[in-house]
């Protein structure tokens, strides 16, 4: 059953040309699947910007592991961690995500959203420090809030999908304060998908019944950022971060 669908719906194309019509094809693509939420494509050179929302527009939400993105730029300019391969030892606590129980690298932490791994790592760089690289990144709200272990999950963050590719556009040009090198690990780890028509950098984010996909794709020599915020009912619905994504790339004939 299709879940109900909030007050206003949005779907716009611009151009450099203004404000072009669109027939809400994304539109019909998130109400076969009964999800709300908003998703945010950009090009690069932003003469391109597709917005879909079933909710308010530009509302913000916590960033859950998506917060992972900036997070390991910051473990790794405070030298937390020097780099993807670097063995992060399992603290011996048995978890309901099997994964999660062995020894990670940065690597696998970023790719299985460990949580005790980044709450490691967030315990070392300190409240003081996470205030000043969020500010330095301008990334949300640049807030944490009473637990510097969690504040990406049940803090005071608070992020847009504007937001979200706004930050993700600073990484791929590497236009944020941070080493090259680091920069270089972080698109390292992102890179989800390689396939003869596009290459694929991204992150999931989940808590409770909020959901994320963020990253950037590269097709025919151009790039596009996206942020995708759904509504989280029902486990079954956490397939659906990426793939109403890829449905609407494909739709838009971006790949």
């Amino acid at each position: 059953m299709i879940k109900n669908i909030g007050l206003v719906v949005v779907f716009l194309l611009f151009s450099a040309s203004g404000l072009v019509a669109d027939e809400d094809s994304i539109s019909d693509i998130y109400s076969r699947a009964g999800i709300e939420g908003e998703l945010l494509i950009e090009s690069l050179d932003k003469e391109t910007i597709y917005q879909y929302s079933s909710i308010p527009v530009e509302q913000t939400f916590i960033p859950a592991s998506t917060f992972k993105v900036p997070n390991t730029l910051i473990a790794l300019e405070e030298s937390v961690i020097k780099d993807q391969f670097e063995v992060i030892h399992w603290d011996g606590v048995t978890r309901a995500y099997a994964p999660w129980n062995s020894d990670q690298t940065l690597a696998t932490a970023f790719a299985r959203s460990c949580v005790w791994c980044y709450q490691y790592m967030a315990r070392l760089i300190g409240d003081e420090k996470y205030r000043h690289y969020l500010d330095k990144f301008s990334y949300g709200n640049e807030k944490t809030g009473t637990d510097i272990a969690t504040f990406w999950l049940d803090g005071d963050l608070r992020i847009s999908t504007s937001g979200q590719v706004e930050f993700l556009r600073k990484v791929y040009l590497e236009s944020l304060p941070v080493k090259k090198r680091n920069i270089e690990i972080l698109k390292d780890i992102m890179l989800n998908d390689v396939t003869p028509h596009y290459k694929l950098w991204g992150k999931t984010g989940w808590e409770g019944q909020h959901g994320w996909y963020v990253g950037y794709l590269e097709s025919n020599n151009r790039v596009w950022f996206f942020a995708n915020y759904i509504t989280i009912e029902n486990q079954s619905d956490l397939l659906l971060r990426k793939k109403l994504v890829m449905d609407s790339f494909k739709l838009k004939g971006i790949f």
